[in-house]
C-alpha cells in the first residue's frame, strides 16, 4: 500500500473539494433514494383514495427530490471532473519536472516505446485514484450509514440486515471480483506497453524491417500481443458482468430478507403496508453506490502498477545536480582536463582512464581516434549528462560541476552526429537555441548557415524527426541554432560523419567561418583538413597516445598516421 499513500499524498491538496464532491454524491444518491421513497408513499396511500391534501406531502417530496438528484448529480460530475482535471495536470506537471533532470543518464536504459506508456497512459490511468477509487467507498459508506438510521426507526433486525447485505456488497463482492481478475488489468497494461514499443518500432524502422524480410514476423509479433490483450478483456468484461449480477442478487435477497423480517410486525402495529413498499424501494436504490465498488479494487491494482513504474524512473537519482549556490559562467574560458577516468554504471572497464589536456580560449583542437575510443563519452562529459569518475574537467579554473548545469549548456554549443527536429515548424525548431529570436534574426542565421532558400519557409513543418530535409539541411539547421546560441565554446561530434563529400565540404566551410575566435572543440575519426587545427589528441581505448600537431604526428610512427594513410589511399582508390 506503500505506493498508494505515495499516489494520495499527491492529490492531498485537494482534499476538501474530494470531500465536497463525495458529500455531493451522496446527497444525490440520497435524493434517489428519497425520490423512490416519496414516490412509493404516493403510489401506496393512493390507493387508499384519501383526500388530495393527505398526498401533498409526498408529492412535494417528489418535485424537492426529483430536481435535487438532477441538480445534485450536475455539481458532483462539474466538480468531480474539475478535480480529476487538475489532479492530471498536477500529475504531469510532477512528473515532466521530475524526469527532466534524470535525462539523458538515468532513461537511457529504457526503450523510447515504454517510456511513452508511462508518460501518457500510465499517469493516465491515475485520473481514477479520486473518481473511481476514493469517492465510490465513501459515497457507499454515507449510505449505508443512512439506510441503518431509516430502518432502526423500524426495526433493528432489518436495520442488522441492510447492513450484512451492504457489507456482503461494499466487502465481499470486491473481494470475491480480485480474486477472479487477479493480474487482469496488469497484465492489459503490460501488452499496451509491448504494443506500444513494437508499433514505435514498427513506425521508426519499417524500412530495415522490410530491407531484412523481418516485416512479417514484427507484424505477427503485434498480432500476437493484440491477441493477448483482447483476451484478457474478454475475460474482464465477463467478470464486470458478473459484479452487476451479484450485486443484484444481493439486492433481491435485502428486500426479501427485510420483507420476511417485517411483515409479521404489520399484525402488531409496528409496521403498516404503505411503510413496506417506501422501505422495499428504498432498500432497492441504496445499492446504486456498491455497483461501482468491484471495479475500485480493480482500479486501484491498476494504479498500483502505474504508480510503481512511475516511481521506479522518479526515484532514481539524477546523475547531475545544480550545486546549492552555482558559480557563474566565467569571462575566462579557458578549458583543462585532469585526470579525467569515467566508467558507465555496470561497466566493469573504464570507458575513459587518466586523461590530462588544455584548451585555451580561442583555440581550434581535433579529438580523434577509431569508433569505441571513448570521444562521444567526452563530449557526454563536456554538457554534464554524466559526471567524471575521477578527475575534473574545469573552464576558467573552476570545475564544471560548480556551475548550473542549464547555465554551463547554454555556454556551450553542441552540433552532434544526429541532429534530432522535433515535428514542428522550422522556427521552432531554430527557436530552441534563443526562444526571443526575431525573425530577421531567424533568417539572418539560416542565410549564414548556407539556407537562404529557408528564409520564407520559417512556418514550413519540417516533418518527423525532419525527413522532409536532407541530412545536409538538418545539420546546417544545427549550425543556424549555434550561430543564434552564440555559445564562446562549440563542439563538433562527428558533425559531417554522415554527409556526402561535397555537402560534407559546404557544411566545414561554414563552420569556420562561425567558428572563428571561439573555442571549437571537433570529435571526428574522419581525418580531414586537419592542418588547420591548433592542436590534435589522439584518443584511443579510453586513453591519449599521441598530441600535436599535423605535420607532427605524420612524423610519427603511431596511430595518427595510420588513420590518415588509410583513409586517403581509400580515397584514392575511390576516386
Amino acid at each position: 500500500m506503500r505506493i498508494f499513500f505515495r499516489l494520495t499524498a499527491l492529490v492531498k491538496p485537494y482534499f476538501w473539494w474530494m470531500a465536497l464532491a463525495a458529500l455531493i454524491g451522496f446527497a444525490t444518491t440520497g435524493s434517489g433514494i428519497g425520490l423512490l421513497m416519496t414516490s412509493a408513499y404516493i403510489i401506496a396511500k393512493a390507493a387508499f383514495q384519501p383526500p388530495m391534501a393527505a398526498l401533498q406531502l409526498g408529492i412535494l417530496g417528489v418535485r424537492v427530490f426529483g430536481l435535487a438528484r438532477g441538480v445534485l448529480r450536475y455539481a458532483e460530475r462539474l466538480i468531480s471532473h474539475n478535480i480529476t482535471f487538475k489532479i492530471l495536470t498536477k500529475l504531469r506537471l510532477w512528473f515532466y519536472d521530475a524526469i527532466e533532470p534524470l535525462a539523458p543518464a538515468r532513461l537511457m536504459h529504457f526503450k523510447s516505446g515504454d517510456l511513452l506508456q508511462r508518460i501518457v497512459d500510465d499517469i493516465q490511468s491515475l485520473e481514477n485514484i479520486y473518481t473511481r477509487v476514493l469517492a465510490p467507498p465513501l459515497t457507499a459508506l454515507l449510505v449505508t450509514a443512512l439506510m441503518w438510521m431509516l430502518l432502526g426507526v423500524y426495526s433493528m433486525q432489518a436495520a442488522l440486515l441492510i447492513l450484512l447485505f451492504h457489507l456482503l456488497a461494499g466487502i465481499g463482492v470486491p473481494l470475491f471480483s480480485t480474486q477472479l481478475s487477479r493480474g487482469i488489468q496488469v497484465g492489459i497494461m503490460k501488452h499496451k506497453t509491448v504494443q506500444q514499443v513494437l508499433a514505435l518500432d514498427l513506425f521508426q524502422g519499417i524500412g530495415e524491417l522490410q530491407v531484412y524480410g523481418k516485416l512479417p514476423e514484427h507484424l505477427e509479433h503485434m498480432r500476437s500481443a493484440e491477441k493477448s490483450k483482447l483476451e484478457l478483456q474478454r475475460r474482464n468484461a465477463i467478470i464486470e458482468g458478473m459484479h452487476d449480477s451479484l450485486t443484484g442478487l444481493l439486492m433481491n435477497a435485502a428486500v426479501i430478507s427485510i420483507l420476511w423480517a417485517l411483515i409479521p410486525t404489520v399484525s402488531t402495529g409496528g409496521v403498516n403496508g404503505i411503510s413496506l413498499a417506501v422501505i422495499t424501494l428504498a432498500v432497492i436504490a441504496s445499492f446504486e453506490p456498491f455497483l461501482p465498488l468491484p471495479a475500485t479494487i480493480k482500479h486501484l491494482e491498476a494504479d498500483k502498477h502505474a504508480g510503481e513504474r512511475l516511481f521506479e524512473i522518479l526515484d532514481a537519482k539524477p546523475e547531475t545536480v545544480a550545486p546549492a549556490t552555482p558559480l557563474p559562467f566565467p569571462s575566462n574560458h579557458d578549458i583543462r582536463v585532469e585526470k579525467l577516468s569515467f566508467t558507465y554504471p555496470d561497466s566493469l572497464s573504464k570507458t575513459l582512464e587518466t586523461i590530462s589536456y588544455s584548451i585555451p580560449a580561442g583555440q581550434h583542437i581535433a579529438i580523434v581516434g577509431p569508433s569505441g575510443a571513448g570521444k562521444s563519452t567526452l563530449t557526454a562529459l563536456f554538457m554534464r549528462f554524466w559526471n567524471c569518475s575521477e578527475g575534473q574537467i574545469t573552464i576558467g579554473g573552476h570545475n564544471i560541476n560548480l556551475f548550473d548545469p542549464e547555465e554551463l549548456r547554454r555556454n556551450i554549443s553542441l552540433v552532434s552526429q544526429r541532429t534530432y527536429l522535433f515535428a514542428e515548424t522550422i522556427r521552432e525548431n531554430l527557436i530552441l537555441a534563443k526562444p526571443d529570436a526575431s525573425d530577421d534574426e531567424l533568417k539572418k542565421a539560416l542565410s549564414a548557415a548556407g539556407l537562404a532558400h529557408f528564409t520564407s519557409k520559417l512556418d514550413e513543418w519540417t516533418g518527423q524527426h525532419g525527413m522532409k530535409l536532407s541530412g545536409g539541411e538538418r545539420q546546417r539547421i544545427a549550425i543556424a541554432r549555434i550561430l543564434l546560441q552564440n555559445a564562446p565554446i562549440i563542439i563538433l561530434d562527428e558533425a559531417t560523419a554522415n554527409l556526402d563529400g561535397l555537402t560534407e565540404k559546404e557544411v566545414t566551410e561554414t563552420l569556420k567561418a562561425i567558428t572563428a575566435g571561439k573555442t571549437l572543440i571537433t570529435i571526428t575519426h574522419r581525418l580531414k583538413a586537419m592542418e588547420e587545427y591548433d592542436n590534435i589528441l589522439v584518443l584511443d581505448k579510453g586513453a591519449i597516445t599521441e598530441a600535436g600537431l599535423h605535420h607532427e604526428l605524420m612524423e610519427k610512427d603511431g596511430l595518427y598516421k595510420r588513420m590518415w594513410s588509410l583513409q586517403h589511399e581509400m580515397a584514392a582508390t575511390l576516386m
